[in-house]
Parts: C-alpha cells; structure tokens; sequence
C-alpha cells in the first residue's frame, strides 16, 4: 500500500509541476531529448545496449534449452 500512495503522490506532484512549467518548457525538453537521441554518443549506447540484451538473451535460451533438455536428445513435449 505504501508503494501505491509513493507512486500516487509522485505522479501528482510530476503532475503539478509540469502543468506549472508550460509549453515553453515542454518544448525545451523536447528539444534537449531530440538532440541527445541524435548524438554520436547516444547511439554508439544504444547499440551496446541493444547488443548486450541480444547476448544476454541467447544465454537465456541456451540455459533453458539445456535445463528442459532440448539439447540432449530427447523430446520435452511428453
């Protein structure tokens, strides 16, 4: 329950504030996020990133093939 009215009160309050802010601001954010995303440097994380996930999800499916025995020969779907 505490986690809910954490959650509730800091959605108001992000709320509150961005109301408070304006349009101006919004689109200054905006603005700032599009020239991260178009950074060198953003993209180069994002593809170590996007390639870290990869990896870590083929020794995922290794670990599962091996566990349930798919790699062994015999058939799991009894």
């Amino acid at each position: 329950m505490r986690f809910r009215l954490g959650l509730a009160t800091g959605f108001a309050a992000g709320y509150y504030l961005g109301a408070r802010a304006g349009r101006e601001r919004y689109e200054e954010i905006n603005r700032t996020i599009d020239r991260i995303r178009g950074s060198d440097a953003f993209g180069s994380a994002s593809e170590k990133a996007r390639a870290a996930v990869d990896l870590g999800m083929e020794r995922v499916r290794d670990a599962v093939e091996t566990k349930s025995g798919a790699g062994n020969g015999y058939s799991s779907s009894r």
